[in-house]
This record gives structure tokens, sequence and C-alpha cells, in this order.
């Protein structure tokens, strides 16, 4: 039995999960409104206990995600057992991935454009909200001058140095060698790889056992997470930036509750309402830590137990989707830029729409699956389409609760994405 299923007597871990949740926002809210964020011991609980238990936690999953990722990638294309039905696998996923992101970005292009959420905002409310972000709104713009850019981004998924690619955490890096080790396995006859096959299996094997006992601590870091959100910021940003985070939030739910039940009906053959009963736990770890890569391991063992997938494609597809079929994040940045376009009353044409479009896809193919890893990928956008980069300050109030629904989408998707391509290969 795994170690997040339910004992008996013992309420299921999304359960806990959930009252934590609720739990923490009610609480915050309540230090919010009747002492403020300001108020001394608030400042004290968020800083040195629930900040630091929340960051914890994260830490904890993220010390496991190389080990486990590079693991399961490999695992997944040597059980394939054949370098065809690794193409085949891959080209489905692939052409799903950039398929369905184009979908999601279209569906927020064109709210974006309908409700127009930059427009018409109030000029001193605009210069008090970049004043808040001021600091790390720099922080990020400095960083993306830093990134690699065209074909050195191409190039640089090949690394010189798997080692140091795994310390700076250059997660596609990372994957691609993972690949060509699976590949190598899937080609190689003998013992001596048969033995490193089993190897990386027991890799695999003790890093999910590893994860399944840091994340019985995960109601209590939803807890921490959500208090801090609630207890710092209120309701009051999202107030003041209510028509943004509607047009995402709109865009995201109509991604989430039409183009996924479709294509699960129609691509997949499965159930739509089957599916969300079994990914419910995935999505609410995904919504908590927004975080695709520390709800990768929840999602393995959703897809398997869960949702009955092979599991020689629930691994290769959901270890790849964690970093490159991220919807959320490709919806998520076109609406960004659109709106910041508008707010600095820059009017973008149809060809820099596109290009939007086209960046926004490939951001949400190489953005990192941790906290706020779209904001570098925003930046670059606007600048490449003349929007001023430092208005992200705009939405970092808001951005924590965006990260959190368009995560939640993310995951789901990587979860759709394997129940439509295991479609045909039981």
């Amino acid at each position: 039995m795994s170690e997040t299923q339910a004992q008996p007597g013992r309420w299921p871990l999304h359960w806990k999960m959930a009252i934590g949740f609720v739990a923490g926002l009610l609480l915050g809210l309540v230090a919010y409104y009747a002492a403020g964020a300001d108020a001394g011991w608030v400042k004290w609980l968020t800083t040195w206990v629930t900040q630091p238990a929340a960051t914890l936690f994260l830490r904890l999953i993220f010390m496991l995600v190389i080990p486990l990722l590079f693991s399961a990638l490999v695992v997944g294309v040597a059980e394939m057992g054949d370098v065809r039905a690794l193409g085949r696998i891959g080209w489905r996923t692939l052409a799903y991935t950039v398929i369905v992101s184009a979908i999601a970005v279209g569906i927020g292009l064109a709210l974006v454009n309908f409700f127009r959420p930059g427009a018409g905002v109030d000029p001193a409310l605009a210069q008090q909200l970049l004043g808040e972000g001021s600091e790390r709104a720099q922080a990020i713009v400095s960083g993306t001058a830093t990134q690699p850019k065209g074909l050195d981004m191409l190039l640089g998924i090949v690394p010189d140095n798997v080692v140091k690619a795994a310390a700076e955490s250059t997660i596609l890096a990372v994957m691609f060698f993972a690949l060509m080790l699976g590949v190598g396995l899937v080609l190689t006859r003998g013992e001596a790889a048969q033995t490193l096959k089993r190897g990386i299996e027991g890799l695999f094997e003790v890093s999910m056992t590893l994860i399944g006992l840091v994340i019985r601590l995960a109601p209590y870091a939803v807890f921490c997470m959500m208090f801090n959100l609630a207890a710092l910021f209120g309701w009051d940003l999202m107030l003041k930036l209510g028509a943004y985070v509607g047009v995402v939030v709109l865009a995201l739910s109509l991604h989430m509750f039409v183009v996924y039940p479709l294509a699960l009906r129609f691509l997949g053959g499965y159930s739509p309402l089957r599916f969300f009963r079994g990914a419910e736990e995935a999505m609410l770890l995904a919504f908590s830590t927004a975080s695709s890569n520390a709800t990768l391991p929840t999602a393995l063992r959703v897809a398997e137990e869960k949702l009955g997938l092979p599991r020689r494609v629930s691994r290769f597809v959901l270890t790849v989707g964690a970093t490159a079929n991220q919807n959320g994040t490709a919806l998520f940045e076109g609406v960004t830029v659109l709106f910041l376009a508008q707010f600095f009353g820059v009017e973008l044409t149809l060809a820099q729409q596109l290009t939007v479009l086209f960046v926004a896809i490939l951001g949400g193919i190489g953005t990192a699956g941790v906290p706020a890893g779209s904001l570098p990928v925003v930046a670059l956008i606007c600048a490449m389409v003349g929007v001023p980069p430092e208005g992200i300050g705009l939405i970092l109030g808001v951005d924590r609760f965006l990260d959190m629904c368009r995560t939640t989408l993310n995951v789901t998707g990587d979860l759709v994405a394997a129940t439509v391509v295991a479609r045909g290969e039981k």
C-alpha cells in the first residue's frame, strides 16, 4: 500500500491537505483583518515559523526531484524495450503538447483582447503597485539578461557536464541526458546493462519511498503556505487587480473544464468524470505547492493507481511533462504580456500577438516547474514586443495565487497527456 493511501480509520492525504488549506486560509485572513500584516506577532510568526516550515518542505521535495526525474525518465524509456515505441510515444507527446498549449494561449489572448483588463487602470493605484514590487521586478528583469537565448538556448539542452547541469537544476539538460541513457539501455544487450537498469530502478524506488515520507508533512506545509498568503496580503491585492485575476482564472477554467474533457473523451477514450475523481489528490497538491516538480511523485502514483495508465507510458509522459507540458504557464504568460501592453498603452499588432503566442508556447515548454518560474519568461517576452518588462511588478502581489491556479492546470494537463498518449499502448 502506498504511503499516501488511507489506512483503516485514517483520513486520505488529500482530505488532510484540504483541511490544512482551509484552516491556513481562514486563520491567515483572521490575522490580517484583526491585527494587520504589519502587526509584530504576525511578522514574527510568518518570518520565523510558517515561512521557514513551508520552505523546508519544498526544499525536501526539490532535494529529491533530480534523482526522481532522472531515474523515472531513464526507467520509463528503458521499459519500452523498443526505440520505435519510444519514437511513437515521444512524437505523440510532442504533438499533443504543442497543439494543446497553442489552444491554451489562444483562449487567453482572445479573452484578454475581449475584456481588456489592463485598460483604464487608475494611475495612482498603478504607481503604488509598481512601487510595491519594484525591487523584486528589477531582480527578475536583470536575471533575464543572463539567460541564454535563441540558438544558445537550444544548444543548452545538450549538457557538456551533466553533473554541473544537475547542480544548477538545469532540468531540460538533465532530462536530455536521462533520455539518451534510456535509449542506450534499450539498444544495449548484456548483463552489465541490465544491472545498471536495475540499479536505476532501485534509485527510483528509493526516491519514491523518501518522497512518500516527506509528503506526509504536506498538510502542515499547506497550512503554513496559505496562512502566509492570507496573513500578509489578505484579499486586497486580488481585489485591486480583480479584472486581470478574473481573466486569467476564467481562461484557466475554460481550458480545464472544456478543452481537457474534450481531449479525454475524444482523444483518450476516457471518462472525464472518472479522470477528475482520480486526479483530485495531485490537483490539490499542485494548487497548494505551486510546483509541477514537487507534485511529480504524487502524479506518477495517481496515474498508475487511480487512473490505471501503463507504467512505461505514464513515467515517460509525466516526467517530461513536468517541465515541457505546461499549458497553464503558457496561457498565463500570454495573458500577462497583453495585460501589461494594455496597461502601458502599447498597441500590439497581429504579428506581435502571434509572436507572443509562439514564444509563450516555447516558454511553457522550457519554464522551470517551480513557484514563480514563469516570471522571467514574461519579462523576456515583454522586452521582445516593446512592453516595459519592469511592469511585472504590477502583478507580483497576486502572482502566488495565480501560480497556484496555473500549476493545477499544468499538472492536470500532464495527466491528461498521459491518458491520451496511453490510448492504444496498453
